[in-house]
């Protein structure tokens, strides 16, 4: 069982192998929801998004850093990773401000504006970037960058937005308090501490003898629990993309939907709310990946190292994530990060897949 486990089974359900679980996701969720209804469906995936948060992808990071030695490269790439994320918060900044002044944005709308644009900017690092940790030379710098994309999101972020909502409404502290749910303030400190303890096992406990064959995990725990160990976290790759999968709905792929995203209904639209989604659209598929893209491009010129580039460019091309849809009650607007989430989704995640596909084999 350990030899088919090992040999046949996690080969096919790792790298590349993953990719087409997110037209599992899809199709299957639209068969089901035909018999079950979508409602019953968005409520139940909702609640497995929460299981593959806590119960999948902090045990696959422990396990990553366990097995890898965390040196001078790994630490250089963290810090570059916090000032990437930085840098395109920025840019989200710069852009809205812009945009504020151009559109002639009204005044009391302006700071929903600004909000909507500065939340949106968080990238699904956890569910969609998983794809990238099957890949050996990829996992510990997706890894990290996984990480740390989580603490903006779930801890910087809400913090900002906290105080920002504040000085909007000039009520008493005891009024302001953070409405994120506990369950996400808690997770980048939950994070965290499989990070952290993956790092200081290898420091403190590895490296294995140099006459054993295999990672640190099976030295510590023994081949058959090990393998057993990877199964269970190979299994979170898949699940998160059958994930994102069965958070497409169909019907956000009508002609309609499409023309009012591209702006061919301008004339038909009697708010703003397409004009924000157009807006929120462009940053994320166009002017952030462009920016970076280009600066990161230039340093593969210079010996920039090819993998560092690869996870950095796949990151900047993620769709924004779903759980920006737990920062509704900070005050951003919700039908446009709603439709944001689902067409960022449907443009970003084909292009994901084909950088990994052609980038993921060059390393």
């Amino acid at each position: 069982m350990y030899e088919f486990i090992e040999n046949t089974l996690l080969p096919h359900i790792s790298g590349l192998w993953t990719l087409p679980w997110i037209l599992v996701g899809f199709m299957l969720t639209i068969i089901i929801a035909k018999i079950t209804g979508r409602e019953k469906i968005d409520k139940l995936m909702k609640k497995i998004g929460l299981v593959i948060l806590y119960f999948f992808v902090p045990v696959l990071i422990f396990r990553i850093f366990l097995n890898t030695p965390f040196g001078e490269e790994e630490v250089i790439f963290a810090a570059l990773t916090s000032i990437i994320i930085l840098a395109m918060y920025i840019i989200a900044f710069i852009y809205a401000k812009y945009n504020i002044k151009k559109s002639r944005i009204p005044p009391n709308k302006k700071n929903l504006f600004l909000k909507t644009i500065l939340t949106n900017q968080g990238r699904s690092s956890a569910f969609i970037g998983s794809m990238m940790l099957g890949i050996a030379a990829l996992k510990v710098y997706a890894a990290i960058f996984m990480a740390l994309v989580g603490i903006a999101l779930f801890a910087i972020i809400p913090f900002l937005l906290s105080h920002m909502h504040a000085k909007e409404t000039e009520k008493k502290k005891d009024e302001n308090k953070n409405p994120l749910p506990w369950f996400l303030k808690l997770y980048p400190w939950y994070l965290i501490i499989f990070v952290s303890l993956g790092i200081i096992m290898q420091l403190y406990l590895g490296p294995v003898p140099a006459d054993f064959k295999g990672p640190l995990s099976q030295y510590l725990i023994g081949k058959e629990l090990n393998i057993i160990w990877g199964l269970y976290t190979a299994i979170t790759i898949p699940a998160a993309l059958y994930y994102v999968g069965a958070g497409i709905h169909p019907t956000d792929l009508k002609k309609s939907e499409l023309k009012k995203l591209i702006g061919l209904d301008k004339k038909k639209e009697k708010s703003d709310h397409w004009s924000w989604v157009r807006k929120t659209f462009l940053l994320t598929v166009i002017i952030t990946p462009l920016i970076l893209g280009l600066f990161f491009g230039l340093l593969l010129l210079f010996n920039f190292p090819l993998s560092w580039f690869i996870v950095i460019i796949i990151n900047i091309f993620l769709p924004i994530t779903s759980t920006n849809m737990f920062l509704i009650p900070y005050g951003i607007d919700k039908k446009t990060t709603a439709h944001a989430v689902t067409w960022t989704t449907l443009v970003c995640v084909p292009i994901v897949v084909i950088l990994i596909t052609i980038l993921g084999p060059m390393v």
